[in-house]
């Protein structure tokens, strides 16, 4: 695997490096081993699956608190995504920033997520699957998310005519409204 640092303090975007031959491709997507030599977390206690219908979804802005705040290795398995992670650590160098990244099933790129960052995505193409791992179990009492559109941010959210969405994302509210 191939690690690229990101410009949010202790984000990475990471590469498989698959070994090809006439059957087609064989690439790990984990390994303990190699995240710890980075300095990341190597924990997993949970994988799950999304998967999204229709081009236009977006799910997030999405994170945990203290104690339970989790650590994503996010990869897309089928389709394509517009990946956005916001740094909401205060101490952070990068407090309060976002990046964006395509993930798709042929790039095959994944996204380190560490503990106090907010998540999303929007889906690029109909019948998307989206694979996260997880270094902490779900703790609903925890879970927090920002409005998708909130200006302290200004994401540019590449599809924005036909945006499908739960009432729960809807109803988040803006970072100062919400602190």
């Amino acid at each position: 695997m191939i690690f690229h640092k990101t410009s949010l303090e202790d984000a990475y975007i990471i590469e498989a490096e698959p070994i090809e031959d006439e059957r087609g491709y064989f690439a790990r997507t984990w390994c303990k081993r190699e995240f710890e030599a980075q300095g990341l977390s190597s924990e997993l206690v949970q994988c799950s699956i999304s998967f999204n219908k229709r081009r236009g979804t977006l799910r997030g802005m999405h994170y945990q608190i203290a104690p339970y705040e989790e650590v994503k290795l996010v990869r897309c398995t089928r389709g394509s995504i517009f990946d956005v992670i916001i740094d909401m650590r205060p101490n952070s160098r990068t407090y309060l920033k976002w990046i964006s990244i395509e993930l798709t099933a042929n790039n095959r790129k994944m996204l380190y997520i560490p503990a106090g960052f907010a998540h999303g995505f929007q889906t690029l193409e109909d019948n998307t699957e989206v694979s996260y791992q997880m270094n902490e179990f779900y703790h609903p009492e925890c879970a927090r998310g920002i409005r998708w559109d909130d200006p302290l941010f200004n994401i540019d959210w590449p599809i924005t005519d036909q945006i499908i969405m739960s009432e729960k994302d809807r109803a988040y509210l803006y970072w100062r409204e919400g602190k």
